[in-house]
C-alpha cells in the first residue's frame, strides 16, 4: 500500500462512466424504469453509491477515504440504442485520489442493472467502464479525449 502519511489533504474529484447494453426485448421493459425485480434505476443508483463508499473493501490496497459526496446518474443512451449510461462523480478532501471510487461506483451500478434485468435476458453487455476526468493530487488534472 502506498504511504500517503506525509501528504497534505487536497480537494480530489473524479468522474467515471459505464454503459450497459440490453436486448431490444429487455429494453422495452427496462427503459420504463422498472422490471420484474422492481425499481431498476433507483436500486442501481444506490448500489453504485454504496460501491463508491466501499471501494477500499473491494479493491486490494486502496486507501479507505471519507468521501464528501457521490453523485450517480443513470440515463438512457443519447444515441437511442438499448443502453443505459452510468455516470459517477466522487469528491473528497484527501491524501489520495478518488478515481477508483468513481470507477467502482459506475461498475457496481452497471452490475446491478445487469442483475435487475437478467430475468428478461442474460445477454446484456457492460460495454465500457472508464475514467472521464480527475482533478487534484501530485499527478495533476486529467481528462479523457
Amino acid at each position: 500500500m502506498v504511504d500517503v502519511g506525509e501528504k497534505l489533504p487536497t480537494f480530489r474529484f473524479a468522474v467515471a462512466a459505464a454503459r450497459i447494453r440490453f436486448s431490444s426485448k429487455a429494453w422495452e421493459t427496462l427503459a420504463h424504469g422498472s422490471g420484474p425485480k422492481g425499481g431498476l434505476i433507483e436500486t442501481a443508483r444506490i448500489a453504485g453509491i454504496q460501491g463508491a463508499k466501499k471501494t477500499s473493501d473491494l479493491v486490494p490496497l486502496c486507501h479507505p477515504l471519507a468521501l464528501d459526496g457521490v453523485e450517480l446518474e443513470i440515463t438512457p443512451a443519447e444515441d437511442g440504442s438499448p443502453c443505459f449510461e452510468v455516470r459517477c462523480e466522487v469528491k473528497c478532501q484527501g491524501k489520495t485520489g478518488v478515481e477508483m471510487e468513481a470507477l467502482t461506483g459506475a461498475a457496481l451500478a452497471s452490475l446491478t442493472l445487469y442483475d435487475m434485468g437478467k430475468v428478461l435476458g442474460k445477454g446484456a453487455v457492460i460495454e465500457e467502464i472508464r475514467l472521464l476526468k480527475k482533478t487534484g493530487g501530485k499527478s495533476g488534472d486529467w481528462e479523457a479525449k
